[in-house]
């Protein structure tokens, strides 16, 4: 299924949110016509508005996919309104944390496509990460599709089975935030050993962007990247020597923190 025959029968945006509007962007950069995307959104804001898409208009009778993307809460009230697009051709693709493949299916039907994405913040600005995994309905050529979709935003990974799920929330769907406040922590370190605030926080960000970007276009790992840095009795070892420690320092603490999010998270998705 490519992307033509797709926009023939045409996409549903179901919620337009920060992430809806992040995904939709990528696909009408890459050249998707707006004229084949239907949003369906109780407030739909003016960049929206200005697309040249649908907006909350009769959908098509047999649309190719239904990117489910309402907040979690919202679901109960939106989801109901598509059951008559279960049990036959479309696509659900959900992009909503915390509702597992067995809430779409008592709602839309046992024989419904539907594919569970887990995607992270980044993809704002198309770095994002998505984790995929299909129900039993869900073919070769719909995961396909999906991943084509999702890599509008960034890199797509898929999951053998949903259960996965959890623990990739822990990782890379919470994980932009334990990044965010290494940004903090590291600035207010900075300004501890004297550097004006918006010094020291200019040097974290840039600092933890530069080792991310490094690390990830890098032939080595990140350990030897580690190596690399790290002198004899010099000043990152020094540090290193607190941030390593098997109790206290990031062995410990990450260990704790992704447990932490990976149970919260089973505890909202499995009740």
């Amino acid at each position: 299924m490519d992307m033509d025959h797709v926009a023939s029968r045409g996409l549903v945006l179901l919620g337009c949110g920060k992430m809806g509007s992040a995904i939709l962007a990528g696909w009408l950069d890459r050249g998707l016509p707006p004229g084949a995307v239907w949003v369906q959104d109780p407030m739909p804001s003016d960049w929206v508005r200005a697309q040249g898409v649908h907006v909350n208009q009769d959908l098509p009778a047999a649309p190719a996919i239904v990117l489910v993307a309402v907040k979690p809460q919202m679901m109960g009230a939106a989801l109901p309104d598509m059951v008559a697009l279960g049990n036959g051709e479309t696509v659900f693709l959900s992009v909503a944390a915390g509702t597992p493949i067995a809430h779409f299916q008592a709602v839309l039907g046992e024989r419904t496509p539907i594919i569970r994405a887990m995607p992270n913040t980044p993809a704002a600005i198309g770095r994002g990460i998505t984790a995929l995994i299909g129900n039993q309905s869900a073919t070769a050529a719909h995961l396909d599709l999906a991943e084509n979709l999702l890599s509008a935003v960034g890199q797509t990974v898929r999951l053998q089975s949903e259960s996965q799920m959890d623990a990739v929330t822990g990782v890379s769907g919470s994980g932009p935030a334990y990044v965010f406040h290494l940004i903090e922590t590291l600035a207010a370190a900075g300004e501890a050993q004297g550097l004006p605030a918006d010094l020291a926080m200019q040097l974290a960000k840039a600092t933890v962007a530069g080792a991310g970007a490094l690390a990830e276009t890098s032939q080595e790992t990140p350990t030897q990247l580690r190596i690399n840095v790290t002198s004899p009795n010099g000043t990152t070892q020094a540090a290193l020597e607190v941030l390593m420690d098997e109790t206290r320092g990031f062995p410990a603490l990450l260990n704790e923190a992704v447990a932490a999010a990976t149970n919260r998270s089973k505890e909202l998705s499995h009740g």
